[in-house]
């Protein structure tokens, strides 16, 4: 008798309350084993790898790739009725209630024990509860080693964009639904119920799916949709001819083989080209719906001031090439951002305040004593902006060889949540798009903003007499809420003065 379990969304950390799939790692049929890597999940703020709390075989999929699917929604169906352990007790997910979103998993030693996934009853702790405990990678658990295991579920409040999975008809009210409109090609369940034999059994014409209504899942309908691929042209390779994502996605590789149904057989119909499109509609997820919401909530919440000082980077520039034969260097890329970046820190040393933050319940300034500088970097998903934490700790050796690391890792897609939360205060760095300034938005909590604009060659007067010389235009967004217009200006000159002498970092540090 199967015993089929399903696994839902949790919240990975950060009360996040939906993700997006990216990719899986198992399919039906697949068997899987506790805490082996089923799936690859984008929350708005990292792609995340979840194990599964199961062992046993993959029965169905509950979500397609590229779905939006919300915390608490069941996402595969595992059959665990041949396996041993956790994964074979009676109490399934569904039996169990789920805790708020951001509620972390209860330990083995308190009396609520049993609403842990995997949980033993008489409060002993299984091996699945453990893997439910903090400190997955990813989380933003401090100082606990990584590993590929889960934290608390939780439910998203309001409504759910992805359509809730119905229950399987009485066969009387499928005869009469059948009778009014020929659905599209039935995909059987695990568990499908045959009509009674006294009753008609749909002969092959009342079953056929009709050309206007292709057998589809609806994120599979929104892929074609937003690809501009006619679905009614498909065959499908999925179970009973499903159109999957990988069938639009093949069609749009090779749009000269798609054909419609109105067309004779064997003839080929190309699909005009995207080019020829007026417009095009991308939808808003991940990265830059999170990006998106953090710049209008900052930006409407805190009153910024934005501040410009140009200056002479020669000297800056000189030190970036011979800070390349140092030996301590050697195996480090270091470039003008590193000195900045120093600077930046020395500045926050001398006037702590403009590491601070607005605490608008309490009503009060936090100011830290401790500086996780954030760098804002371009990446594929969007922006991302983690953070070097205790920077302010760092050697400069110690602060490039951070800001390689954080670099590598934000643009191969592998930042993880707590690399992006608990900045104190930023750093971009628009110089690498060839602009020379802006007015940067604050990151939401943070007091300050530093843009480094291009390093140019431009006429200075350099020792009364013009010249040729590198210069750069610094840009400082501020809280004017926490930061008056002298202590602005006093930050930013200060920083500019250590780009034209970094020997002035010496005295100041």
């Amino acid at each position: 008798m199967s015993d089929v379990k399903q696994f839902k969304l949790p919240d990975v950390g950060e009360g996040l309350t939906e993700a997006d799939i990216v990719a899986w790692h198992v399919k039906p049929g697949d068997p899987v084993s506790v805490n082996q890597v089923i799936v690859e999940i984008e929350t708005a703020k990292a792609v995340v790898e979840l194990p599964s709390p199961y062992e046993g075989i993959v029965t169905e999929l509950l979500a397609d790739e590229g779905a939006t699917v919300d915390v608490g929604m069941p996402i595969i169906a595992v059959d665990v009725s041949g396996a041993t352990g956790p994964a074979g007790t009676g109490d399934t997910p569904a039996e169990r209630p789920l805790p708020a979103v951001g509620t972390p998993p209860v330990s083995a030693a308190a009396p609520a024990a049993s609403t842990v996934a995997g949980a033993v009853p008489g409060g002993a702790e299984s091996p699945l509860q453990q893997a439910f405990e903090p400190g997955i990678e990813g989380s933003p658990a401090p100082k606990i080693e990584r590993q590929a295991v889960l934290v608390g579920y939780g439910v998203k409040l309001g409504t759910t964009k992805r359509r809730q999975r119905k229950p399987a008809r009485p066969p009387a009210a499928s005869m009469a639904a059948e009778t009014a409109a020929p659905p599209a090609a039935p995909v059987p369940g695990p568990a499908e119920i045959a009509p009674p034999a006294s009753e008609p059994v749909p002969g092959p014409a009342e079953t056929a799916s009709p050309p206007s209504a292709p057998a589809a899942k609806p994120p599979v309908r929104k892929l074609a949709k937003d690809l501009a691929v006619d679905l009614s042209g498909l065959a499908g390779t999925g179970p009973n001819g499903t159109i999957t994502r990988k069938d639009v996605q093949a069609a749009v590789e090779q749009p000269a083989a798609l054909t419609t149904p109105s067309a004779p057989a064997g003839a080929s119909l190309a699909r005009p080209a995207a080019a020829g499109a007026r417009e095009d509609r991308i939808p808003v997820r991940g990265v830059r719906k999170h990006t998106a919401a953090a710049v209008s909530r900052s930006a409407f919440t805190a009153p910024h001031v934005t501040e410009f000082l140009q200056v002479d980077a020669t000297a800056t520039m000189d030190a970036t090439a011979r800070m390349r034969e140092v030996a301590e260097f050697a195996e480090l890329r270091v470039s003008p951002l590193l000195l900045v970046a120093k600077a930046l820190l020395l500045a926050v040393a001398r006037h702590p305040m403009i590491n601070s933050s607005w605490d608008e319940d309490a009503q009060e300034i936090v100011v830290k004593h401790y500086v996780n500088l954030g760098i804002a970097a371009a990446t594929g998903r969007g922006l991302i902006v983690p953070n070097i934490k205790d920077a302010h700790a760092l050697s400069l050796p110690g602060l490039a060889g951070a800001l390689a690391e954080l670099t590598a890792t934000a643009r191969a897609g592998k930042a993880q949540p707590a690399d992006l939360t608990g900045g104190t205060i930023t750093i971009t760095n628009v110089g690498v798009f060839g602009v020379d300034a802006g007015t940067p938005i604050l990151t939401p909590g943070e007091a300050a903003i530093l843009a480094f604009g291009q390093v140019r060659p431009m006429p200075w007067v350099h020792e009364g007499e013009l010249a040729v010389r590198q210069v750069t235009t610094l840009s400082l967004s501020f809280d004017h809420r926490i930061v008056d217009g002298d202590l602005g200006s006093a930050v930013l000159c200060e920083v500019g003065a250590m780009v034209t002498d970094p020997v002035r970092m010496l005295a100041w540090s």
